[in-house]
């Protein structure tokens, strides 16, 4: 069974505030990301709020009975703060993580990902043109060591810090490297 964290605590300062109910066509952004997830087969999805998310009921994924959600007490830590956050309640193998920003990703590219580090039983990272994007996906036997890293780390220092295997794998999708920070970016 996998599952997918996605953080999504974040303050959105350079977009302007509110950035995941942004529109993209008749989705909400935040939308289309949980979206790709489900629409992958991932069977849990773990969104990690922040304390004061007043927009919750406008995203309609958040009551699919597949997706949860935790809240960050403390999200001016950092994404990596939200993914710890996430790994505590994520309980799927493998686990994936994908920013609530990234609604371009194809559902066909999460099924891959997740496929092959199942099948591989190690990390698995997408490229497209030789850069390193996302969802990336780790055995569940990683989520203590993710779970006790510095709070001020990453997520790439500390899957680094397992002395796990890599795979990268090239996949012909825009979308892995495609996130959203200013309003021009949907």
């Amino acid at each position: 069974m996998a599952s997918a964290i996605v953080p999504a605590a974040g303050a959105a300062t350079r977009f302007g505030g509110d950035k995941l109910i942004a529109a993209i066509g008749d989705c909400r952004l935040l939308d289309c990301t949980l979206r790709s997830l489900l629409d992958a087969g991932v069977e849990q999805v773990v969104v990690v709020l922040p304390p004061d998310a007043k927009w919750t009921t406008l995203i309609e994924s958040l009551t699919d009975r597949r997706v949860r959600t935790v809240v960050n007490p403390d999200p001016s830590r950092g994404m990596f703060s939200s993914i710890q956050c996430g790994v505590e309640r994520a309980e799927g193998d493998p686990v994936l993580v994908l920013p609530a920003d990234m609604p371009f990703v194809r559902s066909e590219t999460i099924t891959n990902v997740s496929a092959t580090s199942a099948r591989a039983n190690q990390i698995v990272v997408p490229t497209h043109g030789g850069k390193r994007g996302h969802p990336v996906a780790f055995p569940a036997s990683v989520r203590a060591a993710i779970a006790g890293a510095p709070p001020e780390s990453t997520l790439k220092v500390a899957l680094a810090s397992t002395g796990g295997p890599q795979l990268e794998i090239p996949v012909d999708d825009p979308g892995v490297l495609r996130d959203v920070d200013v309003p021009s970016d949907l």
